[in-house]
């Protein structure tokens, strides 16, 4: 059973659209949850796999995890097919891509 907080999560991840992003930190201040951006992490990894979990990244517009992951790669490839840009470093600018509709 997911907890009704995790469904709140879910329902904001599902309601970003393509190409744009938001943080860990920004799902859980709107939650109320001040510094709860692991907690978010934490959702995400049991999220339903229809949601766009790849559009959540960290507060400094970074893939979270090691690059060597496969869901660190998949998650790239999926923010690069929907145009999403990064950096040399990569780096996602959140200036450029962050969704502000929460």
């Amino acid at each position: 059973m997911v907890s009704g907080l995790f469904q709140q999560v879910y329902h904001i991840v599902a309601r970003i659209p393509p190409a744009k992003v938001v943080t860990y930190g920004q799902i859980a201040l709107h939650l109320g949850l001040p510094r709860g951006g692991r907690t978010v992490g934490w959702a995400l990894r049991k999220c339903p796999p229809y949601l766009p979990w790849h559009r959540v990244v960290n507060a400094r517009g970074r893939i979270s995890g090691g690059a060597a992951s496969l869901r660190w790669a998949l998650q790239r490839e999926r923010l690069e097919r929907e145009g999403i840009v990064f950096d040399a470093s990569g780096r996602i600018d959140l200036d450029e891509f962050h969704w502000n509709g929460i």
